[in-house]
């Protein structure tokens, strides 16, 4: 293990020790030098990870300790029911023991995003509760804030290689977990940090013409302008096909990339993250102001651009010698075994009183045959490492990794490495995702490899 560590994470002088070797007679690419990341997606977690013993899953917690610097998305919060739930959630309301951020740091993690469309479900008590636990325990945390200029603000890690600047939104969200400003007379609104789109449903000629007598007959009011008409906050325009076009706030994405600018002159490396369930033509393709946000974060100086939120992977691009990763899919996935559920969750599917959390999961799930137990991308996903020297990508490795599709509900949800088809199964997936942005992954005994320099 020692060995492999040393050409994973740029430890040569580990592997010259072990063979009694003159370092400077080995030819090894890894320099001690480099900054190596380790790159998780979503992490929803309810049951303890340090009690695992396996190899395959040590192993992988041994390849995130080994990192400069690891990161995850926390799509969790931490409290003791203090709060009480909000009328709405991001789809479950999520809540663990406070003692499993420990598992993290456990696991070797130093840098959590908070922006998620579970940021709010227990309102700005649980925000504030979580944000206590978090610290506490250590973790670099962004993404929330007691305004909005807090929740968009850059948190910084400090390594001995080097300072990470995190910066943190999301796309996703029920409305009343945006933070907002203040004008002096009225106290800012707690919250996270959003990064808000406008859609335009594009519409034949013909179909227009019948939206708009539909209206009119209907006596429903709309706003037309030219080729354009807005109704119940859709807007619609006229074009050669249909389709969906979704841009990027213009002053969300200022606001951020002021940020990102300013962190790139405070910090060696930035790491800009968002949470975005919202998809392009598949759940793994991303929506189009997905890529030119992305894309607007690295001209302002980011590193590297990490999205989660759909829950599978979808591709990565190099854009201008920076890794884009579009989503990593899980990295912990235990949102079955939740302690409580309010009525809100129980009542939308026809549950009383008497029903607990397995009888809503059976109803959620039709019996564990539909939704996430059904889908096996669910279960699949990766860490990406990406390595840098003098800020410079080198080359991105990507461990696929294995939550256990099928297995229980008390046991899936924990990743372990992938065995060499499944992981050349996943490595495949992300293959033909990362086609589109012009990607070359190499696989070598089920783990892939993109080749920077």
């Amino acid at each position: 293990m020692k060995i492999i560590r040393a050409l994973i994470f740029g430890l040569p002088f580990l592997f010259c020790q072990g063979f009694g070797v003159e370092a400077q007679n080995i030819d090894i690419s890894v320099q001690s030098s480099d900054f190596t990341f380790a790159l998780g997606g979503d992490a929803l977690i309810t049951r303890k990870l340090s009690v695992y013993k396996e190899p395959k899953f040590l192993d992988l917690i041994e390849m995130i300790r080994g990192a400069d610097a690891a990161f995850v998305n926390l799509e969790m919060l931490f409290h003791d029911y203090e709060p009480y739930p909000m009328h709405q959630s991001g789809g479950t309301w999520t809540r663990a023991d406070p003692v499993l951020i420990d598992d993290f740091v456990w696991a070797g993690f130093d840098m959590v995003s908070r922006a998620n469309n579970h940021t709010g479900d227990y309102g700005v008590e649980g925000m504030r509760l979580t944000t206590r636990y978090v610290k506490e325990a250590g973790l670099v945390q962004a993404g929330v804030g007691e305004s909005l200029a807090e929740a968009r603000e850059a948190k910084f890690l400090e390594t001995a290689k080097g300072r990470v600047a995190l910066i943190s939104m999301a796309s996703t969200f029920p409305d009343h977990s945006r933070a907002g400003r203040t004008r002096g007379d009225t106290k800012p609104r707690p919250g996270l940090s959003p990064l808000r789109y406008s859609t335009v449903q594009t519409v034949t000629s013909d179909q227009f013409s019948k939206l708009q007598t539909v209206l009119e007959d209907l006596d429903l009011r709309f706003t037309d302008s030219q080729r354009q008409l807005t109704v119940f906050g859709n807007t619609f325009e006229v074009g050669d096909e249909r389709a969906t076009v979704t841009t990027p706030d213009r002053i969300d994405l200022e606001e951020i990339a002021a940020v990102v600018s300013n962190a790139k002159r405070l910090a060696d490396h930035v790491i800009v993250t968002i949470h975005a369930h919202e998809s392009g033509g598949a759940r793994s393709e991303p929506a189009e102001f997905l890529p030119i946000f992305a894309r607007a974060m690295i001209d302002a100086g980011a590193t590297m651009f990490v999205g989660h939120g759909p829950h599978v992977l979808r591709g990565i691009e190099i854009y201008r010698g920076k890794p884009i990763f579009y989503s990593l899919g899980d990295f912990v996935f235990q949102n079955e075994t939740l302690d409580r559920l309010p009525d809100e969750n129980y009542r939308a599917y026809g549950l009383s009183s008497d029903n607990h959390v397995a009888d809503f999961n059976d109803a959620r799930y039709n019996m564990g045959t539909t939704g996430f137990p059904a889908n096996r991308e669910i279960w699949e996903a990766v860490v990406a490492m990406p390595r840098f020297r003098g800020g410079e990508l080198m080359e991105v490795v990507l461990q696929p990794i294995d939550l256990g599709f099928g297995t229980e509900a008390w046991e899936r949800g924990r990743p372990v490495l992938a065995e060499e088809d499944l992981a050349n199964k996943i490595l495949g997936d992300l293959i033909e995702r990362s086609e589109p942005f012009g990607t070359h992954i190499e696989v070598r005994d089920g783990v892939g490899y993109i080749r920077v320099r």
